[in-house]
């Protein structure tokens, strides 16, 4: 698919359908000055909650909506997603603008959905496009205004923003392992692995202390960001802040690491690469957390800790949307290779730890 078509998306999958002409009304109830009737397109991006692109004869708005069958409450909320995105973008403007949102109790489609702009650029997935023309240099430049955002957004003051009780902080590294090793084991499949191992390796390895407590994105990724078209080092927009929280930065750090595939990887890895961070120019996964050591004055020790988080937290997530699949509460047929996909990362995990040891 080309960049194009992917801005623009698809067929919306016959699953995913909504009565479009009820979402219409009630958004103009809300939106002044929205006219005429929306084409509705399906982003085929992300696997987790559902995207829709509305095309109004004048705007583009986009709708966020859970999946259907069985899903994890929080990994869902819709109204997480709205909340955050609303009380951040006055001090961290990369966030779009958010217009509406409706409770599953008073959803017009049957669930738990909120709309917000459509910001325009360029969605890079797996590689920059050839007519930037980008050399080592251009790479290098863009890779650090990428990491230079997430320090960004963990430098703004939760309270602030009126997000000081989004969710608790304390103890917010001991709720995220034993969270997602609990999430794990629940979406077991036959044919997983249980890895217990290494979730036990990282309930005997927490950190004593937290780095503080910050704004976490949760799913800091290239693929999550909109670029300018005519300046493309320039970020305009952070998306997806569906499982954003309060807590230690360090282990936003290395969640979003996790994503970050370099050219010297495994091929358990390589096969698993959705941004191009392994293209002449990018900081290593080393040279990542001195750069943010040094401009955030964050101290980091034990990187590996915070780095196997953020692949097991993968895992469970890939597991997560597999067991959807094998249990056929979803008929998309990507899905099937999400099985596979979490075995190679805690195999991958376990070979870090075991070579630790």
């Amino acid at each position: 698919m080309s960049q194009e078509a992917e801005n623009i998306g698809s067929d919306v999958r016959a699953e995913d359908a909504f009565d479009v002409a009820l979402v219409d009304a009630e958004l103009k109830k809300e939106i002044v000055g929205l006219e005429g009737q929306p084409e509705v397109r399906q982003f085929s991006s992300g696997a987790s909650n559902l995207t829709f692109m509305l095309r109004y004869p004048d705007r583009d708005l986009v709708l966020r909506r859970p999946p259907s069958g069985a899903k994890p409450k929080s990994g869902h909320s819709m109204i997480r997603e709205y909340s955050v995105m609303k009380a951040l973008q006055p001090k961290y403007p990369k966030v779009p603008e958010v217009f509406y949102y409706a409770s599953h109790e008073d959803s017009v489609i049957g669930a738990e959905f909120y709309v917000m702009e459509k910001v325009p650029g360029r969605l890079v997935l797996d590689a920059f496009p050839k007519e930037w023309g980008w050399g080592a240099e251009e790479v290098r430049s863009f890779c650090e205004r990428f990491w230079d955002k997430l320090i960004e957004l963990h430098s703004v003051d939760p309270k602030s923003v009126g997000l000081e009780n989004f969710g608790k902080s304390q103890g917010y590294v001991e709720r995220q392992i034993l969270g997602w090793n609990s999430r794990y084991e629940r979406a077991l499949t036959p044919d997983a692995d249980p890895f217990e191992d290494v979730r036990q390796w990282l309930e005997d390895n927490r950190p004593s202390t937290e780095s503080g407590s910050a704004i976490l994105h949760g799913d800091f990724r290239i693929d999550n960001m909109i670029l300018d078209e005519k300046e493309p080092h320039e970020i305009r927009a952070v998306l997806d802040w569906e499982i954003s929280a309060l807590g230690d930065p360090l282990m936003d750090l290395g969640a979003s690491l996790a994503y970050w595939i370099q050219a010297d990887d495994p091929p358990e890895l390589q096969v698993l690469k959705r941004q191009p961070s392994d293209v002449e120019g990018m900081m290593t996964r080393d040279e990542i957390v001195d750069y943010y050591a040094k401009k955030s004055g964050r101290k980091i020790d034990n990187y590996l800790f915070y780095y196997v988080y953020g692949q097991f937290r993968l895992a469970g997530i890939a597991q997560q949307i597999y067991y959807r699949y094998y249990h056929k509460q979803t008929t998309n047929k990507r899905y099937a290779l999400f099985g596979p996909g979490a075995k190679n990362l805690g195999n991958y995990v376990r070979k870090l730890i075991r070579k630790q040891t």
